[in-house]
């Protein structure tokens, strides 16, 4: 994971309403993502993650889709984007995203009762989004398998006291205006 920790000590910080935010090119897609960091990246995921018998990778619009799409390509598992928009298609499924800084609704089409899915995600900050998306699964009665965040910013997030275990690849913080490593191991 050197080309991760070394491109997330090299992130710039912006403040948007109080919040501390890293800009990256897996989170943010700027500055330009490097094939060997996505590759390295892609990578650990498949070690890491729990892909035995899963159906479909389900990942957030949009700075979900470059990882997954990669995953995808790698294991031979779909991959279903839960979008920003609506299409009113059979089996549509809303949810409600709330993040540090923003709230929307957000849609899932193509997950039904017994599937069994993998759950990836860019970031892991404030839990909004992973929670929402988690919530809908269970609600459609999707069997999640395993979730995993690329980075995970550390502080309390809403997944803390909801059962749900994800896994990350390396976990940050922000600290007087920079990125410190807290674990470059990430969580199991």
């Amino acid at each position: 994971m050197d080309r991760l920790k070394q491109s997330l000590l090299d992130a710039p910080i912006i403040e948007k309403e109080g919040y501390h935010y890293f800009v990256h090119p897996i989170s943010d897609g700027v500055p330009m993502l490097e094939p060997e960091l996505l590759r390295e990246i892609v990578i650990r995921i498949i070690r890491k993650a729990e892909i035995e018998d899963v159906d479909k990778i389900v990942t957030p619009a949009a700075m979900g889709i470059h990882i997954s799409t990669a995953v995808s390509l790698m294991t031979d598992i779909p991959l279903v984007v839960i979008r920003k928009r609506q299409y009113g298609l059979d089996g549509e499924v809303s949810l409600t995203q709330q993040t540090g800084y923003s709230e929307s609704e957000m849609y899932i089409n193509d997950v039904f009762e017994g599937d069994r899915v993998l759950v990836l995600d860019d970031v892991l900050s404030t839990g909004g989004t992973l929670r929402a998306i988690t919530d809908a699964l269970d609600h459609i009665g999707a069997d999640v398998s395993d979730v995993v965040a690329v980075i995970k910013k550390e502080g309390p997030n809403e997944l803390d006291d909801s059962g749900v275990d994800v896994k990350t690849l390396i976990n940050v913080d922000v600290v007087d205006g920079e990125v410190v490593i807290t674990d470059e191991h990430g969580d199991d």
